[in-house]
């Protein structure tokens, strides 16, 4: 999978668009995925997604990087791959197509603030 354009509140991975926050896995995007707080990542919004064998998990803090990751959900993520990434947004889109050419990688993207 590749990410061909972000803008705030739109992404675009493999030609289809998205306007509401994704996540990625190496099995497909999941686009109607939301948190149960805007802008705080928790473990429970993450569970269910994540695939065995994460290489690198990602998460795009939007625009902006309001939205924050909690320490239950960083420590979801540290167990579940070798390496953790967290960028706003436009940068956690360039890692992702940088290294999911080579590795398994999950990403969480918050597409607006």
């Amino acid at each position: 999978m590749r990410i061909e354009f972000y803008g705030f509140g739109k992404i675009v991975i493999d030609g289809k668009a998205y306007y509401r926050d994704v996540l990625i896995t190496p099995s497909g995007v999941k686009g109607d995925w939301w948190r149960r707080s805007s802008h705080e990542l928790r473990a429970e919004d993450l569970r269910g997604s994540l695939e065995g064998g994460i290489e690198v998990a990602i998460v795009g803090t939007g625009r902006y990087g309001l939205m924050k990751v909690l320490p239950d959900a960083l420590q979801l993520l540290r167990d579940a791959s070798s390496e953790l990434i967290i960028e706003r947004t436009p940068k956690a889109c360039e890692a992702y197509n940088e290294l999911s050419e080579a590795r398994r990688v999950f990403a969480a993207l918050h597409l607006t603030c």
